[in-house]
C-alpha cells in the first residue's frame, strides 16, 4: 500500500506541478522555435550508448545525465571524482587513500573500503567494466562524453550496477593528422602537461596516442614528530598515463579498436584531521613529550599529525579489443565483441592512529601492504532491428583474480597507549582515587605477567587473502514499436558467479600480550585487584581489558588461521518499460526493474562473542566472513520533453527503490563489520534541464534532485549502529543541484573568448556509516570557473581557471579516531586551486 502513503501523494503531486511549469514555460518559448529540419543540429540530436546501441537521450527512457566533452573540458573534469560536479545525486569521496573511491546515486552505494565489497555503481570505461570504483579512478585522458545512468541497469551492464553506472566514452582514432598539446600551471605548485597525436595509417586504419604528467604538492602540512616520515605534506600529486588506440577499418562492413593504456600514480595520501579532540590526547601528548595532536580541532587549517608515511604507489595498465561487424544475417545485424585484460595494484602506507605517537601503522611494503585486482573479460552482443522490433542478445564472462596483502604493525608506543587509556577508562566507572592510575603505561605488562615494553610490538598482525571469482550472463534487451507512439521495452539477464577465498592469517610478533592474558585471566583480575578495583567487579571487567589486549590485530587466536570459502550465486534480473510519444515535444516513460549487487567476503580480521558474522564484541575468530548479495526492486515515472525547436530539454523522473540486504561495512574504531541492513528505502523526483539559450554563444546545463533515502526500521545487533533503523542513509542529501553556464563571444574576427561557471550544491547529510552526529556535514556548494580566451580554429587557447573558486570548507568522510575513544577525524574535501592551461592544436 506504498501508493497511498502521504509521502508519495506528495511526491506525486510535486512532480505534475513540475512539469506543469516546465510545460508552460517551454511553451512560451515555443513561439520562437526555429524551423523543425535544424532540430537534428541542436540538442535533441544528442545520442546515448545507455542501451549499448547508439540512441537520441530523449528517446531513451533512462534518466540519463549526458556530458559532452566541451563541457567537461569547461569545468575541469579530468576523473571520475570530478563528474559530481555536473551530476545532482551523485556523490564520490574518498578516505584512506585515493584507492579507495566510492560513487554513491540517490544515496546509494557501497559503504566501506573493503575489497571484498563489490561496487553499487558501475565505472565503465570503453565498454570495459572496471571491479571497483577505486580501480577506474584517474586521469580519464581525452573524453568524448561521460554519460551517469541512475538506478539499476543490471540488465544490459550486468552484477554491480544496482544504484547506477558512470559509462565513459573516450574520444576514438579518426582518419586526420592532428597534433594537440596542453600544459598547465597552479598554486600548491601544480605542474602538467598532456599532449596526443592522431593520425592516419593507410586508407583504412588510423593511430591516436595520449600521454600526460601531473604532479602538485600537498594540501595539507604534516607535523610528524620524531618520524621516520620524512614528508611534510600529504595530498600530493604525481602521476604519469599513456594511452594509445589503434582503429582498423579494413571493410565498410567491419570496424576494430585495440587500446592500450598504463597509468602510474606515486603519492602520499591520506592523512586524518581532527574534527573533535577527546580525552585521550592529554595521553599521546604525554607519550611524545610534547604535542602529539591537533591541540584544537580545526581541520580545514589542514595541519596533520602522523609519525608514519602515507606512500602510496599505483600502478593500472590493460589491453583492450573492440570488433564491430555489420554480419548478412537477420537483416544486417551487427555483432559486438569486446575483449579485456587488465591488471591494477596499489600499495598503501598508512599511519592508522594519525598522532605522532608510534602506536600502529602499516609499512608501504607490498609484502605487508597489497591491493590488486587481475581481470580478463569477455562480451558478446548481437544487435539487430526491423520496422517494429529493436533486438539484442549478449554473453558476458569475466574472470578476476584478487589478492590482497593486510597488515598492523604495533609501534614503541602502542603499550604504554593502549594500558593508559584502558586503566584510565575504568576507573572513571569509581569514586575518585579508588583507582590508582599511577605509573598506567605499566598496567597491560602487570596483567600479562611479562616485562614493560614486551607485549606488544612489531609486526602484531600479516593476513594474505586469494579471490577468485567467475561470472557469466546471458543477457537480451528489446524494445518492441508497438504503435508510432508507444514503445515496450523487456531486457533480461541471467548471472552465474562463483567466488572462492583463501585466507591465510598470522601474528608475527606472537601475539604474546594477548596469548598471556588468554592463558591466564586470573592474572589481569590480580592485576586489576592491586590498582584498587573491588573484586565485585572483577567479573565484568577481566573479559573486558582481556579484549581490549586481543583485540582484532593482537589477537593470538588467529594466528596460524588458514581457511577456505566458496559461495556460487544464481541471480535474475530484469527491466520492463514502456514510453509512449505524446507528440514532437513530450515522451512520457514508466520502468520497473530489479537490481543485483553480488554477495562476497569480509577481507579482514573479523572477530565477535561467539564467532559469528552476526555477533556482537568479541574476540573469537569468524571463520565464515561472507555476506548475501544486496537486490533492489526500481520503480520509475518520467517525462522527456523538447521544446524551442530542439534546444530546451527539461526532463524529470520520479523513482522510488526498495534494497534488500543492503551491504554496509562500518568502521567500530577497532575492524570493519559487515552488515546486511534488511531493508532501504530511496524516493524522490531527479529534473534536468539542457538549453542552448536563443543568445548566441550561451548554454545552460543543471538539475534538481530530491532523493529521500532512508534504512528501514528493523534493530541491528550492533549498539554501534543503534542509530541506524528510520534513520537517512549516510552520503544521502535530501537535496543536491547542479548548474553549469557557458558563454563563448567573438573577438574580432579570429578570436573567441569562452567563460563557464558551475556550482553543485547538496544538502546536509552524515559521512558516517553509524551516523554519529560528529560526522554529518553540513549543506555547502562547490563553485568552478573558467575564462579563456583563444583563436577561433581553435588553434591556440589560454586559460584562466579555479576549483572550489569560494575555498568551501567540507568533509568527505567522517570516521571514530582509532583507539582514541572521543576523538573524530576526517578526510576533507580539496581546497582552492587555481591556475592557468595553455592549449594548442595542429
Amino acid at each position: 500500500m506504498i501508493a497511498r502513503s502521504p509521502g508519495r501523494k506528495s511526491l506525486s503531486l510535486a512532480i505534475a506541478f513540475g512539469l506543469a511549469a516546465f510545460a508552460s514555460q517551454a511553451q512560451a518559448q515555443q513561439a520562437a522555435a526555429p524551423p523543425q529540419e535544424e532540430e537534428a543540429k541542436t540538442l535533441a540530436g544528442l545520442t546515448v550508448t545507455a542501451q549499448k546501441r547508439e540512441e537520441a537521450m530523449q528517446d531513451v527512457p533512462i534518466s540519463i545525465t549526458a556530458l559532452p566533452e566541451q563541457l567537461l573540458r569547461d569545468t575541469g573534469v579530468r576523473d571520475v571524482k570530478d563528474v559530481q560536479l555536473l551530476v545532482p545525486g551523485l556523490t564520490v569521496s574518498s578516505t584512506q587513500s585515493e584507492v579507495q573511491t566510492v560513487a554513491r546515486i540517490r544515496g546509494i552505494g557501497t559503504v566501506g573500503d573493503n575489497a571484498g565489497l563489490e561496487s553499487s555503481v558501475g565505472v565503465v570505461i570503453d565498454g570495459v567494466y572496471r571491479p571497483r570504483n577505486g580501480v577506474g579512478f584517474g586521469d580519464l585522458g581525452e573524453i568524448e562524453r561521460i554519460e551517469v545512468l541512475k538506478g539499476p541497469q543490471g540488465t544490459v551492464f550486468g552484477k554491480n550496477t544496482s544504484a547506477g553506472v558512470i559509462n565513459v566514452i573516450t574520444r576514438r582514432p579518426s582518419y586526420d593528422t592532428t597534433v594537440e598539446g596542453e600544459l598547465t600551471i597552479g598554486n600548491y605548485g601544480a605542474l602538467g602537461a598532456a599532449g596526443s597525436l592522431n593520425t592516419t595509417i593507410g586508407e583504412n586504419a588510423a593511430f591516436r596516442i595520449y600521454g600526460a604528467k601531473r604532479k602538485r604538492d600537498g594540501f595539507t602540512d604534516v607535523e610528524v614528530g620524531r618520524g621516520p616520515r620524512g614528508e611534510r605534506e600529504d595530498g600530493d600529486q604525481n602521476f604519469h598515463t599513456l594511452r594509445g588506440q589503434l582503429l582498423l577499418e579494413p571493410t565498410e562492413n567491419l570496424d576494430i579498436n585495440l587500446i592500450a593504456d598504463f597509468t602510474s600514480r606515486e603519492e602520499n595520501c591520506c592523512v586524518g584531521l581532527t574534527t573533535v579532540r577527546g580525552p585521550t590526547s592529554a595521553i599521546v601528548n604525554g607519550l611524545v613529550g610534547g604535542i602529539g595532536v591537533a591541540p584544537v580541532a580545526d581541520p580545514f587549517a589542514r595541519r596533520a599529525w602522523s609519525n608514519r608515511p602515507t606512500t602510496q604507489d599505483i600502478k593500472d595498465k590493460g589491453v583492450s579489443a573492440e570488433v564491430n561487424w555489420i554480419t548478412p544475417w537477420f537483416g544486417g545485424a551487427t555483432l559486438t565483441s569486446i575483449t579485456a585484460s587488465r591488471d591494477w595494484q596499489a600499495i598503501n602506507g598508512l599511519d592508522f592512529d594519525f598522532t605522532t605517537a608510534d602506536m600502529i601503522y602499516r609499512d608501504a611494503d607490498p609484502d605487508e601492504s597489497f591491493t590488486g585486482f587481475k581481470q580478463f573479460s569477455q562480451e558478446f552482443r548481437l544487435t539487430g532491428a526491423t520496422n517494429k522490433l529493436d533486438w539484442m542478445v549478449g554473453l558476458f564472462y569475466a574472470d578476476e583474480d584478487l589478492e590482497r596483502n593486510d597488515s598492523y604493525s604495533l609501534g614503541a608506543h602502542y603499550e604504554p597507549y593502549l594500558s593508559t587509556a584502558v586503566l584510565s577508562q575504568i576507573a572513571a566507572r569509581f569514586p575518585a582515587g579508588m583507582v590508582n592510575t599511577a605509573n598506567a603505561a605499566t598496567f597491560l605488562s602487570q596483567a600479562a605477567g611479562r616485562p614493560f615494553g614486551s607485549s606488544f610490538g612489531g609486526l602484531g598482525a600479516l593476513d594474505r587473502y586469494q579471490q577468485n571469482s567467475k561470472s557469466v550472463a546471458l543477457f537480451t534487451n528489446n524494445t518492441w514499436h508497438a504503435t508510432d507512439q508507444l514503445d515496450i521495452t523487456v531486457g533480461l539477464r541471467y548471472t552465474k558467479e562463483n567466488k572462492e577465498l583463501d585466507s591465510v592469517y598470522s601474528n608475527p610478533n606472537g601475539g604474546l600480550g594477548c596469548g598471556a592474558a588468554l592463558s591466564n585471566p586470573a592474572r589481569v583480575g590480580q592485576a586489576l585487584a592491586a590498582r584498587g578495583v573491588p573484586v565485585a567487579a572483577l567479573g565484568a571487567l577481566v573479559p573486558q581489558v582481556v579484549g581490549f589486549m586481543c583485540l582484532p590485530w593482537a589477537n593470538t587466536l588467529h594466528n596460524g588461521r588458514v581457511t577456505n570459502q566458496e559461495r556460487d550465486e544464481k541471480e535474475w534480473s530484469g527491466t520492463l518499460k514502456a514510453a509512449y510519444r505524446w507528440n514532437e515535444h513530450v515522451m512520457g516513460y514508466a520502468s520497473a526493474a530489479r537490481g543485483y549487487k553480488a554477495g562476497g567476503f569480509n577481507l579482514d580480521r573479523v572477530q565477535s562473542s561467539n564467532g559469528l558474522s552476526a555477533g556482537t564484541a568479541g574476540i573469537a575468530p569468524v571463520n565464515d566472513t561472507s555476506f548475501p548479495g544486496e537486490f533492489v526492486d526500481s520503480y520509475e515515472v518520467g517525462a522527456k520533453t523538447t521544446w524551442a525547436g530542439g534546444n530546451l530539454l527539461l526532463n524529470a523522473t520520479l523513482f522510488h527503490q526498495t534494497y534488500t540486504d543492503f551491504q554496509l561495512n562500518s568502521f567500530l574504531g577497532t575492524s570493519f563489520v559487515v552488515r546486511s541492513i534488511p531493508e532501504v528505502v530511496s524516493q524522490g523526483i531527479d529534473t534536468e534541464i539542457l538549453w542552448q539559450t536563443g543568445l548566441k554563444g550561451l548554454m545552460l546545463q543543471g538539475g534538481v534532485m530530491y532523493a529521500d533515502t532512508k534504512y528501514g526500521d528493523d534493530p541491528l545487533p550492533d549498539a554501534d549502529l543503534a542509530k541506524l533503523p528510520g534513520a537517512r542513509a549516510s552520503f544521502a542529501p535530501l537535496w543536491s543541484a547542479s548548474a553549469s553556464v557557458t558563454y563563448q563571444w567573438d573577438f574580432g574576427s579570429d578570436l573567441i573568448g569562452r567563460f563557464n561557471i558551475g556550482a553543485k550544491y547538496s544538502s546536509d547529510y552524515n559521512t558516517g556509516s553509524d551516523l554519529d552526529p560528529e560526522k554529518s556535514q553540513d549543506a555547502y556548494t562547490v563553485v568552478n570557473a573558467r575564462l579563456g580566451f583563444g583563436a577561433k580554429n581553435r588553434r591556440w587557447m589560454i586559460e584562466a581557471w579555479a576549483m572550489n573558486l569560494f575555498d568551501e570548507e567540507y568533509k568527505q568522510v567522517g570516521f571514530d579516531a582509532p583507539l582514541q575513544t572521543g576523538s573524530w577525524n576526517a578526510f576533507l574535501g580539496a581546497p582552492r586551486t587555481y591556475g592557468m592551461t595553455f592549449r594548442v592544436m595542429y
